[in-house]
């Protein structure tokens, strides 16, 4: 079995064109292949504001698939540490032989949930914006703003969060990195009423977006609801919404901002939802209007685990 290091695996993938279209290509296999993904596997640590889940996919004409082991740890960041760990390993589809363990530490998920925003926001966000608004400022917050740069640009980034030695580093990493202005306010109402696309990037269980700071034209990224405790944005945005698109609906109803506008009736369960690989795999843009609100629900799905683990054994054995 091959072993590769956190450090190889991000020598030899980055977030870029290349692997957006691979977690494109993920979504569009969920609509046209008869892809075998069981639910989540999730372990809850409250005492220390962690959690463990265990994702998987095979997806049909490929000889290998991933299973993989997340953790994420919301206070690390007090103790110096990231707040994601975890690794993936390649199994055979064949005869069910470990191929490979990635250790990526986190590192490959990352890079898929990124990749999944930049996917949404190129399909359902206006083609022109000036500005991203960020609630968090975690590794997430940093990567979706990464990734989006791939198929949009953008000249701003608001940014509020919780910790201000995060939000100097944030903003201090960001301004180097994509060479855009990047202002720290005081409250998510500030960032939500100036942006034209808001990424939630947050573990929160209570809602940081309220739907009287939504103006028209604005696209969501809510990818922090990957768990029944947490909730991001009001629930009331879905109703409002003019698309709202799960990654995947089946668990969206369990673990995403579906969930809790479910949960607290503002929607039903006839109340419409694409999901993601319905747009890629029509290669359609959805949004009719520029004053169309729209909505991306990001729980994480195994198929963008298998399909990014297979991405990284790739370029690591033929590039290495």
């Amino acid at each position: 079995m091959l072993i590769f290091t956190e450090e190889e695996i991000r020598e030899y993938v980055k977030i870029n064109k290349e692997s957006i279209d691979e977690i494109e290509a993920a979504f569009t296999d969920l609509k046209t292949k008869d892809v075998q993904m069981p639910p989540i596997m999730r372990v809850d640590i409250p005492e220390y504001n962690g959690e463990v889940d265990i994702k998987s996919a095979f997806i049909p004409g490929y000889e290998m698939f991933a299973l993989k082991v997340s953790s994420g740890f919301f206070n690390n960041y007090q103790l110096g540490l990231p707040s994601t760990g975890g690794l993936m390993f390649l199994i055979n589809a064949l005869n069910g032989q470990p191929e490979a363990l990635l250790y990526d530490n986190g590192y490959l998920t990352d890079v898929r949930t990124a990749a999944a925003g930049a996917v949404a926001a190129k399909y359902m966000a206006n083609e022109q914006i000036e500005t991203v608004g960020v609630i968090g400022a975690g590794a997430q917050a940093r990567y979706q703003l990464i990734a989006l740069k791939e198929v949009r640009e953008y000249k701003h980034v608001l940014v509020a969060g919780k910790s201000k030695r995060r939000l100097q580093e944030f903003k201090e990493e960001m301004e180097s990195t994509l060479k855009v202005s990047v202002t720290i306010l005081e409250t998510p109402q500030e960032v939500a009423e100036q942006s034209d696309l808001v990424i939630t990037a947050t573990p929160s269980s209570e809602p940081i977006l309220q739907n009287s700071w939504v103006k028209n034209g604005l696209h969501i990224t809510a990818m922090g609801a990957d768990a029944q405790h947490k909730n991001e944005i009001d629930p009331n945005i879905l109703k409002r919404a003019n698309y709202y698109v799960a990654d995947v609906m089946s668990q969206c109803e369990i673990l995403g901002e579906l969930r809790s506008a479910l949960e607290k009736g503002v929607v039903t369960k006839d109340h419409p939802v694409m999901e993601l690989g319905d747009i890629t795999s029509r290669a359609e843009k959805i949004r009719t209007s520029k004053d169309d609100i729209t909505i991306v629900d990001l729980t994480g799905t195994g198929a963008q685990d298998t399909r990014i683990a297979l991405y990284a054994y790739k370029k690591l054995t033929e590039e290495k």
